[in-house]
């Protein structure tokens, strides 16, 4: 059987998203009580919740009209879906520290490491452990990211996309604009506040697998992300 580790984050009221964007809200929207007409339930049993949320909410890709106004016709529901179904490693750079950028010879140095290749089409994920260290505290805004440099190097790979543990796969206020510029020009994508990466280090190869939901005109979408090992 293989073994498919989940690397996707809760989706719950309150968590913590990405200044600016909507809040998250779960409520009851109907209730099995309601259903069965019973008067004044001492308890709520939820038959259908409201979820209220944006895209970009939890573990979630990217859509490339999310990178630019002059992408707007690539929308989360014309992007193939081998995009999301891919071949995929994950680098090793938990050596760093918050709003530190990741650059080209980091991303060498950590391929080289564990005698990893990155192919044509593959998913690269960013292994940080900026997640277990710092989520939802004040730091975990803070996450450090992708040069401008280091995004192209990746896209002259020829990926489908790459991944991070953080809120954003640039540092913000620093390379987090270019770093979404770049992916939308080079034309490949990247998911953000992935978890669990720390169980890919050292293992080689996976099958990655992040299907965004069908959002007619879509900028994103949450993901299920998960990587297999046969």
């Amino acid at each position: 059987m293989p073994e498919i580790i989940d690397l996707s984050q809760e989706i719950y009221t309150g968590m913590p998203v990405y200044k600016g964007l909507p809040e998250v809200n779960i409520t009851i929207h109907a209730s099995h009580e309601q259903w069965s007409g019973i008067e004044n339930p001492e308890t709520l049993t939820p038959s259908v919740n409201k979820l209220e949320m944006g895209e970009h909410t939890g573990s979630h890709v990217d859509a490339i009209n999310h990178m630019g106004a002059e992408h707007k016709d690539k929308s989360i529901d014309t992007m193939p879906l081998s995009m999301f179904y891919t071949e995929g490693i994950c680098l090793d750079l938990s050596e760093k520290q918050p709003q530190e950028l990741i650059e080209i010879n980091d991303l060498v140095n950590a391929r080289d490491k564990h005698q990893l290749e990155i192919k044509k089409g593959d998913t690269v994920l960013i292994y940080t452990d900026h997640y277990r260290r710092h989520f939802n505290t004040e730091h975990w805004i803070k996450g450090p990211g992708l040069s401008a440099e280091a995004t192209i190097w990746l896209g002259e790979q020829g990926i489908s996309a790459f991944g991070v543990e953080t809120m954003a796969p640039g540092v913000s206020g620093v390379s987090n604009k270019d770093v979404h510029r770049i992916c939308g020009e080079m034309g490949f994508t990247h998911y953000e506040n992935l978890i669990n990466l720390h169980e890919l280090i050292g293992r080689g190869r996976f099958r990655f697998i992040g299907l965004p939901l069908k959002i007619r005109g879509g900028t994103g979408s949450p993901v299920r992300a998960v990587a297999v090992f046969d």
